[in-house]
């Protein structure tokens, strides 16, 4: 741990060229043990020249990976042979009491949302979730919290609310849980709000609770904003840390004036646990001493600076037991040229994040109720079958969902599973009715080229 962190913090303040030593290094020693240690890297990457001295320089030889061909061939992936994704799922996955434990004593198991319509599992071995730690405390150390907000939760204690879904291994709840297993004193001043619950439920859950520190959606702290607004909601946070979705500036400023906090952004990944670091200038910083960023077309040929991508591969150089190397994580994203103003050595980005809008339907009482993006995403996308998907609002008790399924996956049945699921969520919202219609055409962009999976027509 102390010469990790020790790395860590002289790469801060290395050069450019000594980054790229280490991406080096680590790249080479992760692609020599992929192949080796993992049946389908080897098979993958066969037709690969061994690899060269520059490997950093002919990263394009190794062809990229996407989430579905990785999972059909989980088993092969890993790169520990007492890993398999049956034995993960009836020891672990299956059993919502093991959230945030360790995996046979030393991996964490993470599974997505899938926002970019393939959902994943996801193992962390102990170095790569050490990295991640240690990247977020040394790299933000003056960033993430101020020291007026330090004074202030000296002053009035830390009580950190997870405003997240749950009902799975997501990365926001298995990390939340893995820092309350510590001591029964962190357990009782940090827990999850699902935002799948009904919203008076949260805002009187919260108003118990009394936050200090908000983490998760923005879309939930935008709602809560308007529930504080109106009188319902009674919180004073010292701070409100988004990540997961897009948070405009305009909305960012609706949350600090509603909330009376200072609202931050982060860009993370499940893959990628600390893939940025923002900056006192606001910047995001990918940490690239551990982890690679490739921001490329629909051919998967790279953009220049100052052009937004169609996608982003990532290379996690920490992780061995489930090798990450040239991943396409589906953002878009867009390199900032030149160095930034706050003097960081690593190069900085910004993020078309994933984004989707608020909700209102007919509530059963005359009013209306507010649905998540995240929220009603989650229950379609964990409908069996479900590749991918667009749900669209097209009117106060109507909603139109587009699908598109796997291969052996029969329509009619995965219709009538994401009907049933909807219908719950609908009623358990407190929604009136909510007709569900499925269309027969697929999911697809708009015309800025943007793929969005929730909004309001």
């Amino acid at each position: 741990m102390t010469s990790i962190a020790w790395d860590i913090w002289r790469a801060g303040h290395a050069s450019q060229d000594a980054i790229a030593r280490r991406q080096r290094d680590r790249l080479a020693a992760l692609v020599d043990h992929a192949r080796s240690a993992s049946p389908f890297y080897r098979k993958l990457y066969r037709d690969v020249p061994e690899t060269p001295a520059d490997l950093l320089t002919n990263l394009r030889e190794l062809p990229p990976v996407g989430k579905r061909e990785l999972m059909e061939n989980f088993d092969d992936w890993v790169t520990d042979p007492h890993i398999t994704l049956a034995g993960l799922k009836a020891d672990l996955l299956d059993d919502p009491s093991r959230v945030g434990g360790f995996y046979r004593g030393q991996y964490l198991v993470l599974t997505t949302s899938g926002t970019t319509g393939e959902p994943a599992v996801l193992v962390h071995d102990r170095t790569s979730w050490l990295v991640a730690n240690l990247l977020a405390r040394i790299r933000e150390r003056r960033t993430m919290v101020t020291a007026a907000e330090t004074r202030a939760f000296l002053h009035r204690g830390l009580r950190a609310a997870a405003l997240i879904a749950d009902g799975d291994h997501f990365a926001g709840v298995v990390l939340t849980e893995t820092v309350r297993r510590r001591s029964p004193t962190i357990a009782r001043r940090v827990r999850v709000f699902s935002v799948l619950r009904p919203l008076p439920d949260l805002v009187a859950e919260l108003n118990e609770f009394q936050p200090t520190m908000l983490y998760g959606y923005p879309s939930a702290m935008l709602q809560l904003a308007a529930e504080q607004k109106a009188g319902r909601l009674r919180i004073r946070p010292v701070l409100a840390v988004a990540s997961g979705e897009s948070l405009a500036a305009a909305g960012a400023a609706e949350i600090e004036a509603a909330l009376g906090c200072r609202a931050t952004v982060r860009y993370l990944a499940s893959e990628a646990l600390a893939l940025t670091s923002r900056c006192r200038q606001g910047q995001f910083h990918v940490n690239a001493d551990w982890y690679i960023v490739e921001p490329v077309d629909r051919t998967f040929q790279p953009v220049p600076a100052g052009e937004l991508s169609h996608t982003v591969l990532v290379t996690n150089l920490a992780n061995r037991v489930q090798p990450l190397i040239r991943y396409n994580l589906g953002d878009r994203v867009q390199m900032i040229a030149g160095q930034c103003a706050c003097g960081s050595p690593f190069p900085a980005l910004r993020v078309e994040g994933r984004s989707g809008d608020v909700l209102a339907f007919a509530a059963a009482d005359g009013g209306t109720v507010t649905v998540l993006p995240l929220a009603l995403g989650t229950v379609i996308e964990e409908t069996a079958g479900v590749r991918r998907f667009q749900a669209i609002r097209t009117g106060m008790r109507q909603l139109t969902v587009r699908l598109e399924l796997y291969p052996e996956a029969t329509t009619a049945a995965v219709r009538t599973a994401a009907q049933e699921r909807l219908g719950a969520f609908f009623a358990a919202q407190g929604a009136d009715g909510v007709e569900v219609r499925f269309a027969d055409e697929p999911p697809r962009p708009d015309r800025s080229g943007k793929f969005r999976e929730v909004w309001s027509a």
